[in-house]
């Protein structure tokens, strides 16, 4: 689907500014990082979230994926259907990739990544990082050949519960 240009609504700054709002929150609890976010379905807060990585200790838990688990929890589905992503931020590679995951319809932001890079959160490392071949990234990565590796992959495709995603 190509990347259609929509008009911004006065909503849309209205959600925007309570993503911002969220960021404040995390600032004064000392949660994490300046970062809010917040789902919205058919005009209505489905969820909020802050950063809160310091206070879960969890590397993973920015404003985006926390209120992403919390929607999906309260539409009891994996999927984000006819939603909208307001964030504070342009949403890192990781939550940008959960945002696709969910099958989110929209993203809106507020600040563009270069400016959290200039207050020290600069993801461009792992963009980079992301688009080098396997052998050249700084984490290594192997794959080891199991006789057995592929038994689950066709097991699942056989598997009664199976559900696509």
């Amino acid at each position: 689907m190509p990347h259609i240009e929509q008009q911004t609504t006065d909503k849309d700054t209205a959600f925007l500014k309570r993503a911002l709002e969220l960021a404040e929150i995390g600032i004064v609890r000392a949660d994490g990082g300046p970062f809010g976010a917040l789902i919205v379905k058919n005009d209505q807060i489905i969820s909020e979230g802050w950063n809160t990585v310091i206070a879960d200790n969890d590397p993973t838990a920015h404003a985006e994926m926390n209120a992403i688990r919390l929607a999906c929890e309260k539409l009891k589905h994996f999927h984000l259907t006819g939603c909208t992503i307001y964030a504070s931020s342009e949403p890192c590679p990781m939550c940008l990739s959960a945002a696709y995951w969910a099958r989110a319809d929209r993203i809106i932001f507020a600040n563009p990544r270069f400016k959290a890079a200039s207050i020290g959160f600069s993801d461009e490392e792992l963009y980079l990082e992301l688009a080098l071949p396997i052998p050249q990234r700084k984490i290594h990565m192997r794959q080891i050949a199991v006789d057995s590796a592929n038994d689950v992959m066709e097991k699942w495709t056989r598997s009664k519960g199976k559900v696509e995603y």
